[in-house]
């Protein structure tokens, strides 16, 4: 017999990435009976797993109290690409200018992390390390207001950076591998400007993909209707 905590972590852990990785899918229904049953276990440990998901902003109660996988917002997409940009510069901006010897270590271990999960093709891998390496660089700008917005938009766009993955067919280009790397370079040599220039750009193409993705389904899903 598990243990509670080690029962509440399973499912969390385990819806968490169905989520993540869209295998189940935006506003599709979330059922208390049929995840104990899936996972042999009471309905405590279920609803414990479900707040933790519901305090991620991954799944939403309804006013019927029926609960589902949240849906993505791609009404606001606009908005929420603007603020993730201009995190991204103001970052790594900051981090150029105030980041001391024990940052670039945190930084550079994030990026190691994150080009194993690229080689490895392991997309849950490169959106957690991903996700660490550029709130790394926000802590290393020392601003703890910038950290906790950035980390927020991460999470909330952890769905979104799946669509960019599934663009390359998860596998993603070396190229954009070295833009961490040359951000990391502009960091440790304190340019600000180019450390700018570098964010916004990285920022753009990812806009620029997903945007593109996205668009490329919503063709493809009007002619399959037609």
């Amino acid at each position: 017999m598990h243990r509670r905590g080690f029962g509440v972590s399973t499912v969390y852990e385990t819806l968490r990435n169905e989520i993540i990785e869209l295998k189940l899918a935006p506003g599709s229904p979330v059922d208390e009976q049929q995840l104990s049953d899936r996972f042999s276990l009471s309905r405590t440990p279920i609803r414990e797993a479900l707040v933790r998901l519901a305090a991620e902003g991954l799944i939403t109660t309804l006013t019927n109290r029926a609960t589902i996988v949240s849906n993505i917002d791609f009404l606001g997409l606009s908005e929420f690409f603007d603020s993730l940009t201009l995190m991204y510069r103001v970052t790594t901006r900051l981090a150029a200018t105030n980041h001391g010897p024990e940052d670039i270590g945190r930084i550079r271990s994030f990026q190691k992390a994150f080009e194993s999960a690229v080689e490895n093709r392991d997309v849950l891998g490169m959106i957690s390390t991903n996700r660490d390496f550029h709130i790394a660089i926000a802590q290393a700008g020392r601003n703890r207001y910038y950290v906790d917005l950035f980390t927020r938009l991460l999470d909330e766009g952890r769905r979104i950076l799946r669509l960019y993955y599934s663009s390359f067919s998860d596998v993603l280009p070396r190229q954009y591998v070295r833009e961490h790397e040359d951000m990391i370079q502009a960091i440790i040599n304190r340019d600000v400007g180019q450390a700018d220039t570098l964010a916004a750009a990285h920022a753009d193409q990812i806009v620029r993909q997903i945007r593109s993705y996205i668009a490329a389904d919503s063709r493809q899903s009007a002619g399959l209707v037609l």
